[in-house]
């Protein structure tokens, strides 16, 4: 097994995820099959009980494991798998170490952070590296590690020390160290300053690591003399040193890479120039350059309660990038805080009001994503309601499919106190329910998480067109409340159709309104699987419909997660005769200015 480490410097932020992700994505690109781990130097066990606020989206792998966004990185540029094992924590190190030392297994020893914590950390990548995550039976090749956090921070030193040993105990030739940093241009003096990366290296080098590769972040392209600068101060050969300037689209990334030859360096280092080709980057450039040329907008309101950090809804953003490319439109997102949209805002902030609704008003299509808690929850039902009245495509995911469930009871059913037990436990028309199996007295993992079946009811409805016409589909779940079955015939017969049941017919997993041109809400997380060139379906359905393009997709009557809109199939490389798809990727957040959608 090949290791490669990605450390970062200077400051956080700068694209560590998308970074390892697109070194992964251009060693697979050379034939070679790839695996991903990300360490986050937290205590907490996993990402679950962590507002978004704080570390932006929880992502849900297949297994429920709740981790770090940057794993969606992972999954959406290698499109492969991975487990909850992929993300290694503080907490979950510790925890480890403490359940053996309760069982004896240290035969009395004093439990100290070196060597228990350090060799559990190496236990823990050696054990998870292996673990396949493409669908073959063996191994993989290279695993990309990301080390979270910054060099310097306190939390990640055992964690430091432990990959020092590591790299000692691998040997060279299997372990490769790439260091991102920052190299500024202060406006004052119009240069690139250098100091701060040789400080970084510095204290990476004090640590008891050395760098192979730096891959230094800055606005523009490094100058020669910089490189040459850096090279002389930080020991690393100029050769080795990359620019990672800033670029229109974060799918060039891996182009970018490819043109300094990062890769020819990265498999000097690890002994593979002679098993891995040149990479090949067909599909993935036409992609990258089709974003950059989209000009046609569709404009897509994101009705939800942590609109004022991008990452929390960072997947679903992916989501909504993947599909429009798919239908050649240039993706325009306007966020719109639930809250302003309520009554309550009307009185105590009426310019907010005002501009919240002129914005919804305004779109092609109304996006309401999964959240938890009461606030802004009767915004978003102001906004199913206006998406159903007039006509406009809506897609309500998870909390966002409860509330049109809910909407629907008190505009259609005419029960104006109906609600969810979440907001209100002693309403007298529950339309949604706590789950029997939950817990409401611990909070991580107590959800229904993970990969779980959904059964289509109705074969001509949109979503089973749009899967493929398939049976069943297999979505990841994440939530604690669902539609009350005891209620599902009284709003059937009022004219809405829940199209698709988990294997016991008692959860409601998509809804649907048959003579909307497009109103569907699921149960599910269909963003989580979502990928470039193989856009998650029901987003496909959204931005299709928004851009009048939604009949003649349902014509076709393909599963469209398995290729672009218009039929094209993911390309195709071939290594020792099994085809390995790269048809997929990611971007590393999306932001809306006003002035389109910048990746």
């Amino acid at each position: 097994m090949k290791y490669v480490l990605v450390t970062g410097g200077v400051v956080s932020g700068l694209g560590k995820g998308v970074t390892a992700s697109s070194i992964g994505l251009i060693l697979k690109a050379c034939g070679l099959r790839v695996t991903s781990i990300k360490i986050d130097p937290y205590l907490n066990t996993d990402a679950g009980t962590m507002s978004p606020f704080e570390h932006g989206e929880v992502f849900v792998l297949d297994d429920g494991g709740e981790v770090d966004l940057d794993l969606g990185n992972y999954e959406r540029f290698l499109d492969i798998k991975l487990t909850r094992d992929n993300n290694i924590t503080t907490g979950k190190i510790y925890q480890s170490v403490l359940d053996k030392e309760r069982k004896g297994d240290y035969l009395g020893k004093t439990v100290q952070v070196v060597p228990h914590i350090t060799d559990a950390i190496q236990e823990w990548i050696e054990c998870v590296a292996v673990i396949p995550v493409d669908g073959e039976d063996s191994p993989a090749d290279v695993c990309v590690i990301e080390l979270g956090g910054t060099i310097g921070d306190i939390e990640s030193m055992p964690f430091i020390e432990a990959l020092g040993q590591f790299s000692y105990r691998v040997g060279a030739g299997n372990f490769c160290l790439i260091h991102v940093s920052l190299v500024p241009v202060l406006n004052v003096v119009g240069e690139q300053k250098t100091k701060p990366t040789q400080h970084s290296v510095r204290g990476l080098r004090s640590l008891g690591l050395t760098p192979n590769i730096l891959a230094c972040r800055s606005t523009m392209g490094l100058d020669d003399n910089v490189k040459e600068k850096l090279s002389r101060f930080c020991h690393v050969p100029v050769d080795n040193i990359i620019s990672l300037y800033d670029a229109s689209n974060i799918w060039r990334v891996p182009l970018i890479l490819k043109d300094q030859k990062a890769h020819e360096a990265i498999l000097k280092i690890l002994d593979l120039k002679g098993v891995a080709r040149e990479p090949v980057f067909g599909e993935w450039t036409s992609r990258t350059e089709l974003c950059d040329r989209l000009h046609e907008p569709v404009r897509v309101a994101m009705v939800g309660k942590y609109t004022g950090l991008s990452d929390s809804y960072l997947s679903v953003l992916k989501a909504l990038l993947h599909s429009s490319v798919a239908c050649r439109r240039k993706l325009f997102v306007d966020w719109v805080p639930a809250s302003d949209l309520e009554d309550e805002t009307a009185k105590e902030n009426p310019e907010n009001y005002r501009s919240s609704w002129n914005l919804l008003k305004g779109v092609d299509a109304v996006l309401v994503p999964g959240g938890f808690g009461d606030r802004g929850v009767e915004g978003k039902i102001l906004a199913a309601k206006y998406a159903r009245e007039n006509r406009i495509p809506f897609l309500g995911i998870c909390l966002g499919m409860q509330i049109s469930v809910i909407e629907y009871a008190r505009s259609i059913l005419g029960l104006q106190n109906a609600n969810s037990t979440e907001f209100d436990p002693n309403t007298q028309n529950p339309c949604v329910i706590f789950m029997p199996e939950g817990s409401k007295t611990h909070m991580g993992g107590t959800m229904r998480l993970g990969s779980r079946r959904t059964y289509f009811q109705v074969k001509d409805s949109k979503t089973a067109k749009l899967y493929g016409n398939r049976s069943f589909v297999d979505e990841r779940h994440r939530h604690r409340y669902e539609v009350n079955p005891d209620m599902v015939q009284q709003f059937e017969d009022a004219g809405l159709s829940f199209t698709g049941k988990d294997e016991s017919g008692r959860r409601m997993e998509i809804v649907e309104l048959p003579n909307h041109p497009y109103f569907i809400g699921v149960q599910f997380h269909p963003e989580f699987k979502s990928r470039p060139g193989k856009p998650s379906a029901v987003f496909l359905g959204l931005i299709a419909a928004a851009c009048g393009q939604l009949e003649s997709l349902l014509k076709k009557g393909v599963a469209v997660t398995h290729g672009f809109s218009d039929g094209t199939s993911g390309e195709k490389l071939h290594r020792n005769g099994n085809a390995t798809n790269l048809s997929n990727g990611s971007v590393d957040e999306v932001y809306c200015n006003g002035n389109g959608v910048h990746v």
